[in-house]
């Protein structure tokens, strides 16, 4: 079976698709988690590392493949979010408002065009 060609610049693993799709689930899971704990004020430390855990390891995957992401707008908003992933932490009297800033800018940019995604913020 032919395989595409890579791209240049880009680097990749066998399993990598399948690393990425399990990670992203983990993610989803934590995700709802924390909603769920900051909506029952329930305790939000375990889905919030969950999410920090699973969030770093699929940026790290993302600019590990594409060291590019690092500039670009997508990958820039992925280290916004982590912080504010962490504030949640730090400003509990916040963190519903930051919850849902979260969930309705991760949903903006993950599904915009791709030239407005891959906008360059940094050379």
């Amino acid at each position: 079976m032919p395989t595409a060609p890579k791209k240049l610049g880009k680097r990749d693993f066998r399993g990598r698709r399948w690393l990425s799709i399990g990670l992203r689930c983990v993610h989803l899971v934590g995700v709802v988690m924390l909603g769920a704990a900051l909506l029952t004020s329930g305790e939000q430390k375990v889905a919030c590392g969950l999410v920090l855990a699973t969030g770093l390891a699929m940026y790290g995957l993302d600019v590990w493949c594409n060291p590019k992401h690092l500039g670009e707008l997508a990958g820039v908003f992925i280290l916004v979010k982590l912080l504010l992933v962490g504030a949640l932490l730090a400003l509990p009297g916040a963190a519903i408002a930051l919850f849902w800033g979260l969930i309705l800018g991760s949903s903006v940019v993950s599904h915009a065009p791709a030239h407005f995604r891959h906008i360059r913020v940094f050379d």
